[in-house]
């Protein structure tokens, strides 16, 4: 991968917007001083929660004093590159990450985490099984990045803590629903 190598000491957080009130989800932003959120979903908007959609949401952080930056185009776990797909039309990671769209993606990524408090956004409340855990952080992480995962009661969640779950095995079910790894991180 053609990323370089960051600063020591390289902290980003992650969160899943799940279907929380708008007022809830910048409170729990503010609660752990989050001045950038970056918005990697591939498809900004939502049915459910239609606070969530693209331009709500950057209105309301926005409003709340914190940047917005979508970079799901480039960051995002369904990108519209074919090469980024398995034969079986499932996304496949280790394509997507190959790519050179997405290593840009990073690398502007991490040009902001050592410039301000950044949080990586996605719609999953759980990391484990999301894309900007499956995807994202393990990239970050080769580059010596910490990641923190807020979860939806504002508690957090360390990557180090989850990898070492996951490596024992305890995730493999909860993670995959069916324990698969198919078109997963390996």
């Amino acid at each position: 991968m053609n990323v370089s190598t960051p600063k020591p000491d390289l902290s980003v957080l992650t969160i899943g917007h799940s279907n929380h009130p708008i007022e809830r989800f910048l409170g729990l932003l503010r609660q752990h001083g989050v001045e950038v959120l970056v918005d990697a979903r591939s498809k900004p908007f939502s049915r459910f929660s239609p606070q969530f959609s693209r331009k709500a949401l950057e209105r309301a952080v926005t409003e709340a004093s914190i940047r917005y930056l979508f970079m799901g185009d480039i960051l995002g776990g369904r990108p519209e590159a074919r090469e980024c797909y398995g034969a079986d039309g499932k996304v496949d990671y280790d394509l997507v990450e190959a790519q050179e769209f997405y290593q840009r993606g990073i690398e502007r990524l991490l040009d902001g985490i050592a410039r301000f408090r950044v949080c990586i956004l996605c719609a999953e409340e759980d990391p484990t099984r999301c894309h900007r855990r499956l995807l994202i952080t393990r990239t970050l992480v080769r580059q010596g990045v910490d990641v923190v995962h807020i979860r939806g009661t504002g508690a957090v969640e360390i990557e180090a803590e989850i990898a070492t779950r996951s490596r024992s095995g305890q995730l493999s079910l909860l993670a995959y629903g069916d324990g698969s790894r198919e078109g997963r991180p390996r």
